[in-house]
Order: structure tokens, then sequence, then C-alpha cells
């Protein structure tokens, strides 16, 4: 594993991969690139397209091809090494040189997306204490919608204050058993509820169970709610 010393971006490859998609689901959507000057035909987006993208979906591939230890193999080290050491790059240039001093990036922009803020009285989002409620909507056939939010006990709100969104771990089984968290081997990361997963016909009728936690806007994440579980429509 390549060794970087930075100040801001995680040491642990896990967490650096986080991260990346934290800043870039942010930096994505269409209202933010546009808000903060990276919009279609501007020098700064076309930058971000044809340098940044690149180069964070080659390091996304090479990680996810490396994750499972089961399957990794000397040469996907060597890719994965590759990858990342051009993506942290690319992505420090991005903070310094496109984000840091920008006026139109806001400080609630840069803790969105991971990064750190501008000096700055403002206290550091909280390590979430809480787990995510959750229902399910199994109306449509294959697909499974889980709705997560903040339930005070009297109203379902949504995100709590400095929480980006919700950590899914998820598993699909053939029946009603008992499952622990090391049984939910999928892990997803959705900003926005509902997430949804979609089936295919021959896993109709099969049990999904799925666990919830929050992650704030410093990729730092709570405990994890109860397991629970919805037969595939």
């Amino acid at each position: 594993m390549s060794t970087h010393h930075q100040d801001w971006i995680p040491a642990n490859r896990e967490a650096r991969y986080d991260q990346a998609i934290q800043t870039w689901t942010y930096l994505s959507e269409t209202e933010n690139r546009s808000r903060m000057g990276f919009g279609a035909g501007t020098m700064q987006g076309t930058w971000v397209d044809t340098e940044f993208s690149p180069k964070y979906n080659t390091f996304l591939a090479a990680f996810q091809g490396w994750k499972n230890p089961a399957e990794r193999t000397p040469t996907k080290t060597v890719k994965l090494n590759e990858a990342e050491d051009a993506f942290v790059a690319v992505y420090r240039q991005l903070y310094t040189g496109f984000l840091k001093s920008n006026p139109l990036v806001t400080n609630d922009d840069l803790q969105s997306m991971g990064m750190p803020l501008r000096n700055s009285s403002r206290t550091p989002a909280r390590i979430p204490d809480t787990n995510p409620d959750a229902d399910t909507d199994t109306s449509q056939m294959r697909r499974v919608k889980i709705s997560f939010y903040e339930n005070d006990g009297i109203h379902k709100k949504g995100k709590p204050d400095g929480v980006h969104g919700a950590e899914i771990l998820w598993e699909v089984l053939d029946t009603f058993s008992e499952v622990h968290l090391d049984d939910l081997k999928h892990s997803s990361f959705d900003t926005r509820t509902p997430f949804v997963l979609d089936f295919t016909d021959e896993q109709r009728g099969k049990i999904l169970y799925f666990a919830l936690r929050w992650e704030n806007t410093r990729g730092q994440k709570g405990p994890f709610g109860p397991i629970l579980n919805a037969v595939i429509p």
C-alpha cells in the first residue's frame, strides 16, 4: 500500500475511498457545480471533467477490484497503488487550487465534501451517537426502497445536524434466519433517502437483511441500528 503523509486526506485506504465518494457525490450535483463555479463550459468545470473525474473513476474501479481479500492479487494491488497515487495528486489540487480560496465555496460546502474548513470558529460536526430509523417499500416488483430518517419520538425528520448520509449493510438470504452484522457482506452509502435496491426475478421471495448507521460530514460513523428485513417482491 502506498503511504501518503497528508494533513487532511486519510492515511487509511478505506477511509480515503469513502472520503473521495463523499466529495464527488456533493461536487457532481448540478446545482452545486454551477453555484461553486464548475458549470458546463467553464474552465473549472472542464478541469473537473477531464482531469479529476477520470482519475477518480480509475481509483474507485481499482479499489473495488482490490477490496475483497479473497480475490486480491499482487497485480490488483499494484494497479490500485498507481491509481491511488494519481488520484491523491488531483484530489489535493482540487482542494488547494479550486476550492479552498474560491469565494463561491462556503465552509458548508467544504464540510459536506469532507474537506478542511477555512479558519472558523464553527464547531466541527459531531460523531453521530444515534442510528437511523427506517421503513421499507416493497410495492414494486423486484425493488426494495429503504427510507431512512431521524425519529425524535414525535416526528420523522431528515438527517441529524452534521450528518452527510447513511451507510447501509445488506445481504440477501434464501430464508428467514438469525443474522449478525458480519453476515451482511454488501456495503452501500446514500446521501438521500430512499435507498433503492433492484433485484432479479430469481431473487423474488428471498429475504433482504439490512442495517444502517449515520456518517457525518467528516466521514465519522455512528453505531449501527438493528438488523431489519424485507421480503423481495
